[in-house]
């Protein structure tokens, strides 16, 4: 079996390289357009005779260049037909989803994760709902600063104007040869009565306040020099345990203790021991033969 791959061409005898030239045809107007070999990206149906297109079926379709772009990314267009009535099937790129697009001639089936998905906020919608309340966070911010400024400014205009109007009473009276009468400021007045208050109130709260009764007993001086009876105590005496004995539940047998009323002789002395009278008490009478 002879090898596919030809690496040796035919050249023919009347062969002129020289011949050959560079020509330019004319430019292709519109989108560039190139013909490829691609699968369904999603499962679809055809809206002229409601076909059923599988993920994954292969085609020969035509790829364009929109004009189309999504951050400096080039958006392409591919154009299929179906399968049964041959009619033409429109679908892009999706950049900003990371998927496809379809545009005509077919309708997208329903996939419950990807409507799902789509009604997530995207990282670009959240910058944007970001930068929107910084936005109002910062004009609600200036309008506060402004309105501040501009009460401080009221205040500072109507200080000025009570000291104008003060240093014109006082001048207009050192001309007169008058003492001036300048009126003290309400606030201070104001205060002083507030804190007289407080201090009379706090006078008359301790006044009519008296001490608590504890129920303390008054000693007389008699009871003073009388003794002092000291409680007895009892004292109550540990009794020993009595040992329990076990020898009568175990069968063992015990010899008889001796009796109580036999004591030791003293030492130095001879113990006669007492004759058998019960033994001996027919060798008494006998007669001597």
């Amino acid at each position: 079996m002879s090898e596919r791959k030809v690496l040796s061409k035919y050249y023919p005898p009347d062969f002129d390289p020289s011949k050959i030239t560079r020509t330019r045809g004319p430019k292709q107007a519109g989108p560039k357009v190139q013909t490829v070999r691609l699968m369904a990206p999603f499962s679809m149906k055809c809206t002229h005779c409601g076909e059923f297109i599988y993920k994954g079926r292969k085609f020969n379709a035509r790829k364009e260049t929109s004009d189309e772009k999504y951050y400096n990314i080039t958006i392409y267009r591919f154009y299929i037909r179906c399968t049964r009535c041959s009619g033409e099937i429109t679908f892009k790129t999706d950049p900003k989803n990371m998927d496809y697009e379809c545009e005509r001639g077919a309708k997208r089936n329903f996939e419950p994760w990807r409507e799902a998905k789509l009604n997530e906020e995207t990282e670009e919608e959240r910058l944007d709902r970001l930068e929107r309340e910084e936005a109002e966070r910062d004009a609600m911010k200036d309008l506060e600063s402004k309105v501040h400024d501009a009460k401080q400014e009221m205040a500072i205009s109507d200080a000025l104007d009570e000291i104008r109007s003060r240093n014109a009473r006082i001048e207009k009276a050192e001309k007169e040869g008058k003492a001036a009468d300048v009126p003290t400021a309400p606030v201070d007045d104001l205060r002083k009565k507030q804190e007289e208050e407080d201090a009379e109130a706090a006078r008359r709260a301790f006044e009519g306040r008296g001490l608590p009764d504890i129920g303390e007993e008054e000693i007389e001086e008699d009871m003073v020099d009388a003794p002092i009876e000291t409680p007895v105590v009892t004292a109550f005496l540990k009794k020993p345990k009595e040992k329990k004995d076990f020898t009568a539940a175990l069968g063992i047998k015990k010899k008889a203790a001796a009796s109580a009323t036999t004591s030791m002789p003293p030492p130095g002395k001879t113990v006669v021991a007492p004759k058998p009278t019960a033994l001996l008490a027919g060798y008494d009478d006998s007669d001597e033969d």
